[in-house]
């Protein structure tokens, strides 16, 4: 029997099964599609998940193809700079078109073990106490101890599993695509950043070989969004709103985005998890979507590895929705706020004057940033510690950074003391014997997702935790 089946081949799926990989889980991915997509709906990477890559010792893959942004005007566009000290050493936003992003997670998915079946349609699922039996398209059927929908907004499993996915339908709605433009970039430009002063959800910019990335309001909602727009289309809406269409000729593809706002209503039902869009669907303002999937799955996969060996304690599983599910929620939250405040009407214009002016305070403004590149999550464990729940920067040590005592995707105790012990739990957790200067706690104990779960001096305090998290002790 296969451990885990994934269904969806997109980042969030990829991610997740190099995580699972890592842990030595056979895993199966399954995805409809024969080719990986060219359609660019995701431009980069945030803060949280560039340091999600340098933790596996990924990110020096992904840095040298990608163009490093400034955190400036990136709420809703508010034009400020960027705060100063961020808890980040990525403290800018990594361009990186996100077929790049999806390649390079493929690959590393690919050399880790795990295998990808293209073209499989699922189309029916079924399961019992031991496992879940997948169908397909073509008849055939595949059988595995777990199930994990990574495949997006219109997601099957969601629906075969019978979750709820409430919400709020699209109400406004936006064209996008990659094309040529008719007119010199220089004569282009100036007209473009005039009409963005007022219409924040307009915008051209070069892409690269001669091509525009183009994005310009529709005039309504489609009544069947499956239908892509034409070229037509994108020339009336451009004269529209900017009063030319640029000359806008041989696009390379086109496509159509709302502001539809759902959550799935939980993240499990038995052997079968959400992740991804298959969870939650909200507004690209900010460019949270690929983002918040990829962290989603990097806190699923260590503790589906541990249910899958028999490792797992009691509830563990469950903790993935009681951590993600909040999440999600501040990010539907967000990005439905910025859609409002870039709507061109006088209320939400005079709202968006007064939230100006508040973002030019330093506080606001990093408050603001570090929501969206999600440096600032933490979990709820019912500590009333701090920094129990957060994730832990790439702390200075003696032998060096922190992210590269993590590849392994083990869990750390990290003890300033010296007088500590992960005793019985040594298969699991690295005892890391080492100081830093930038960590004010004798020691901490790091999750595999690099979440803090413990920190303080206590052995039996220690060992509780070390129990709650990775099960009995050997």
């Amino acid at each position: 029997m296969i451990d885990v089946i994934i269904a969806g081949g997109g980042p969030t799926g990829m991610m997740l099964a190099g995580e699972l990989r890592l842990h030595g889980v056979r895993v199966v991915l399954l995805e409809r599609d024969l080719e990986p997509t060219e359609v660019v709906r995701a431009l980069g990477l945030h803060a949280r998940s560039i340091e999600i890559l340098d933790q596996r010792g990924l990110v020096d893959r992904f840095l040298p193809l990608g163009t490093k942004h400034p955190l400036a005007g990136f709420f809703a566009g508010i034009d400020k700079p960027a705060p100063e000290r961020l808890d980040t050493k990525y403290p800018h936003t990594l361009g990186l078109p996100q077929p790049v992003t999806e390649r390079l997670l493929t690959e590393h998915a690919v050399e880790m073990g795990a295998e990808i079946r293209r073209g499989c349609t699922v189309t029916g699922l079924s399961q019992d106490d031991e496992g879940v039996t997948v169908e397909l398209a073509d008849g055939t059927s595949s059988r595995a101890r777990y199930l994990v929908g990574c495949d997006g907004g219109r997601s099957t499993v969601r629906k075969l599993a019978g979750i709820d996915f409430p919400g709020e339908p699209t109400r406004v709605e936006t064209l996008l695509g990659e094309m040529e433009i008719g007119v010199p970039w220089e004569e282009a430009m100036p007209l473009m950043l005039e009409v963005r002063k007022t219409q924040k959800r307009f915008g051209i910019g070069p892409f690269g070989d001669g091509v525009y990335r183009v994005v310009v309001p529709a005039e309504g909602v489609s009544e069947d969004r499956a239908v892509m727009p034409t070229l037509d289309d994108f020339k009336e809406q451009l004269r529209r709103v900017a009063g030319t269409d640029f000359g806008v000729h041989s696009p390379r593809w086109m496509s159509r985005f709302g502001d539809a706002t759902r959550q799935a209503e939980r993240y499990r039902a038995g052997r079968v998890f959400l992740a991804g869009d298959a969870a939650h669907i909200h507004p690209p303002t900010g460019g949270q979507g690929l983002n918040l999937g990829v962290q989603d799955a990097f806190n699923l996969g260590w503790k589906l590895a541990a249910a899958v060996h028999g490792r797992a304690p009691a509830g563990l599983l469950d903790t993935y929705e009681a951590e993600r599910h909040p999440v999600a929620e501040e990010v539907l939250n967000n990005t439905r706020a910025q859609i409002e405040l870039m709507k061109v009407e006088p209320g939400p214009q005079s709202v968006r004057r007064l939230l100006t002016e508040l973002v030019g305070f330093e506080q606001v403004n990093r408050y603001l940033v570090e929501k969206i590149i999600a440096v600032s999550v933490r979990y709820d464990l019912g500590s009333e510690n701090d920094l129990v729940g957060r994730r832990i920067g790439d702390l200075a040590l003696k032998r060096g950074g922190l992210y590269d005592q993590m590849h392994a995707g083990r869990a750390i105790l990290l003890d300033q003391t010296g007088t500590l012990s992960a005793g019985g739990w040594a298969d699991r957790v690295d005892h890391l014997v080492d100081v830093s200067e930038e960590l004010d706690a004798p020691a901490v104990l790091l999750r595999p997702d690099g979440h803090v779960a413990w920190a303080g001096s206590d052995q039996q305090e220690l060992e509780a935790e070390l129990a709650r998290w990775f099960g009995a002790a050997l």
